[in-house]
């Protein structure tokens, strides 16, 4: 789990703040917070995306993972407000409707969300932060974050990608295949991102994700 997340509550409305500066003593002008960036990163099932992300969020600093909110069932091992924000699927769909998620999506019977208030006050703070989402969530947060940079992982070819999936040995051949169907399919969107990173080397990738982090920090803004 990265470092970089911390037990927290589900995000509410009131969570907000209108200020970007921080106070400081003596009546001085306040310091003025740049904004951080928002990083989307995705890529298909089986493609690497998490050992790469906990490797970037322990590395580059100042970068945090956002926490989603599900309706899926808690596991023994995970932290309500570290891995996921749990809630039930009536508190999900009010939350929806006051238009509290930049984006979401439903799979296998349960919802996903991104809070869009801890994501935005995040990055008003000066953090970076990464949304480790599915391809259809990532063109939903380009379409409200036009200034989010998205980062598309893909494996060197589609027959390693299977041999990963099979590697794992968590999924019967039916998945797999819908997996593997469904990875073709999200290869044809590349032209959504900004950058691709081929997830060949794991130590290569994650110099290249963080690579991008430190442009895109660098970049001048209008």
């Amino acid at each position: 789990m990265p470092a970089s997340k911390s037990k927290q509550s589900l995000p509410k409305e009131s969570d907000q703040t209108d200020s970007d500066s921080e106070p400081v003593e003596g009546g001085k002008e306040p310091h003025k917070v740049n904004p951080g960036n928002l990083f989307v990163l995705t890529g298909p099932s089986g493609v690497g995306k998490n050992t790469i992300i906990d490797r970037v969020l322990a590395e580059a600093g100042g970068i945090v993972e956002s926490v989603s909110v599900t309706t899926r069932k808690q596991r023994e091992s995970e932290r309500d407000g570290v891995d996921y924000f749990f809630t039930d699927r009536e508190s999900f769909e009010k939350m929806k409707k006051q238009n509290h998620f930049i984006e979401h999506a439903e799979f296998a019977g349960n919802y996903y969300g991104t809070p869009r208030n801890w994501v935005e006050n995040r990055i008003r703070e000066g953090l970076d932060v990464v949304l480790v989402i599915e391809v259809q969530g990532a063109k939903q947060v380009k379409k409200q974050f036009p200034s989010s940079i998205l980062i598309f992982l893909a494996p060197p070819c589609m027959d390693e990608l299977e041999k990963r999936l099979r590697s794992r040995a968590t999924e019967p051949e039916d998945v797999i295949a819908m997996r593997l169907d469904k990875a073709g399919q999200e290869m044809k969107e590349r032209d959504v991102f900004h950058y691709e990173v081929v997830n060949e080397d794991v130590d290569q990738a994650v110099n290249n994700v963080l690579s991008i982090v430190y442009a895109e920090r660098c970049r001048i803004r209008p």
